[in-house]
């Protein structure tokens, strides 16, 4: 299973990263790449350099299994969970890329601070804010589960701290400073990862704004 994984991963990164890239570069001249944001040794720069060693070591998980370099996880090292995430995987790489498609013009691979983009609400975007990255936590974990190692475990949960951690300190305050009350309503009402889960509270009522009348 290490060479399905190694090859679900090259389909993953060829679609969502090279062909997406290509595809906005024809339609904008911007490939969407940003980078990493905030300064060097800040913690928006500690996010992004999180996210790229999670991807880094879900790619050397089935590279070490097929080196022998570290045994598998016994307790999950069976040919249904191995499918399981298999199916896992497929279906990830499918839901990021409807995701991507989704967003056209907006999306992007970091933030960049000066920068105004669409907000977009409609689609898979209806029920979670952050449907890109819900469909990687499904393809890391299926990869996880195909060659289950201590590595590919810890790139797992490396994935969903680093993640965490860019949504919550560079993503939502950057929407929120772009598109203000428009995004804390949008917010009030999808997930942030899963529907219904992480929604932020409703912008409360300006102080120049009349007061309800009472029936």
């Amino acid at each position: 299973m290490p060479e399905l994984a190694l090859m679900s991963y090259g389909i993953f990164g060829a679609l969502a990263f090279g062909l997406r890239s290509v595809l906005q570069y024809m339609r904008t001249g911007s490939t969407g790449f940003r980078g990493l944001s905030g300064r060097r040794g800040s913690r928006e720069w500690w996010a992004g350099r999180a996210f790229t060693f999670a991807l880094a070591a879900a790619l050397m998980a089935p590279v070490a299994d097929l080196a022998g370099w570290l045994p598998r996880l016994r307790f999950l090292d069976e040919t249904g969970i191995a499918f399981t995430g298999l199916a896992l995987a497929v279906a990830g790489t499918i839901l990021v890329l409807v995701a991507q498609m989704t967003m056209g013009d907006s999306w992007r691979i970091g933030v960049d601070q000066a920068e105004r983009t669409g907000l977009v609400t409609h689609g898979v975007f209806a029920l979670v804010r952050n449907p890109i990255f819900s469909a990687m936590f499904i393809v890391v974990g299926g990869l996880a589960l195909m060659v289950p190692s201590v590595l590919s475990i810890a790139a797992f949960v490396l994935l969903i701290l680093a993640i965490e951690a860019q949504v919550r300190i560079v993503e939502e305050p950057y929407l929120l400073r772009s598109h203000g009350d428009e995004y804390r309503a949008y917010a009030a009402k999808a997930g942030r990862f899963i529907p219904g889960v992480g929604r932020l509270s409703p912008a409360p009522p300006r102080a120049d704004s009349p007061a309800p009348r009472r029936r």
